[in-house]
């Protein structure tokens, strides 16, 4: 059973779960418009194989809320210092999404802590000028008061269209999931996640293992875009996840969780 607790790390109340036994140790880092939550049917396949940490990033779930921008560098900081707390010097990080940002910003930050990297549904890529756009309006719709438009349109989004109705009440708990961040929280990460910088080169440059895990019906990383990153790291191990789309981790979650924990059982 998970121990969870707050704690202050760069001067930032977190909300943090621990199994405190294994001999590695994993971080999941959640994606945007989700919390720790998120990963709680997926951290019981792999617990009994690994030592597991989550957390509240902070904006969202239950951490604090501490500027108008919570850049990657920030929470990267954030987590590193967790680490730290909790007595661990090395870990895989496994970041879904915008996790997967915070990830690559603790690789080029805090690389001596990164035994290896998971990015699962994400990417080493700046935002697009087109998606920064998007972020834009969402801060205004949010500053608007219009988050449940917001809440309306995302958590679907983010799986396979043929998976949505199998997955209602996963899809019914992301949207009460937004509706419970503070808005101040959602905008900061926004203005986090456009202000990154490219990384791609920090991950090919990086002499860990990596882990990309993608969804081949994923709505948010095309085809493309995955080959891309495939080619810039062809150290890489990588795996599809034919009938998933963003939420690999859920729509094939024994599948995930098995790719994951063979990754990891290999490591030296």
């Amino acid at each position: 059973m998970a121990i969870e607790k707050f704690t202050t790390a760069n001067e930032c109340v977190t909300l943090v779960t621990d199994t405190q036994r294994g001999e590695k140790t994993v971080v999941l880092l959640h994606g945007y418009l989700e919390s720790l939550c998120v990963w709680s049917d997926f951290e019981e396949c792999i617990k009994r194989d690994m030592r597991v940490i989550a957390l509240d990033i902070p904006g969202h779930g239950v951490s604090e809320v501490v500027g108008e921008v919570h850049s990657m560098e920030f929470v990267a900081d954030v987590v590193a210092e967790i680490l730290s707390q909790q007595g661990v010097e090395k870990a895989t990080i496994v970041g879904h999404s915008m996790g997967g940002y915070v990830a690559m910003a603790m690789l080029e930050r805090h690389p001596d802590m990164v035994e290896a990297i998971v990015m699962f549904h994400s990417t080493p890529f700046a935002d697009s000028d087109e998606k920064k756009a998007n972020r834009e309006r969402e801060i205004a719709c949010i500053q608007a008061g219009k988050k449940d438009a917001l809440a309306a349109l995302s958590p679907a989004q983010a799986f396979a269209s043929d998976n949505l109705k199998r997955f209602r009440g996963d899809i019914e708990g992301l949207t009460e999931q937004i509706y419970m961040t503070d808005d101040d929280g959602i905008c900061a990460l926004l203005r986090g996640m456009m202000a990154r910088p490219d990384r791609s080169k920090v991950l090919a440059e990086a002499r860990i293992p990596k882990l990309f895990i993608f969804g081949r019906k994923d709505n948010y990383i095309g085809a493309e875009t995955a080959e891309r990153m495939i080619e810039q790291n062809p150290d890489a191990q990588v795996a599809w996840l034919d009938n998933s789309g963003h939420m690999g981790f859920i729509e094939q979650e024994k599948e995930s969780a098995e790719i994951l924990t063979n990754f990891i059982n290999k490591l030296q």
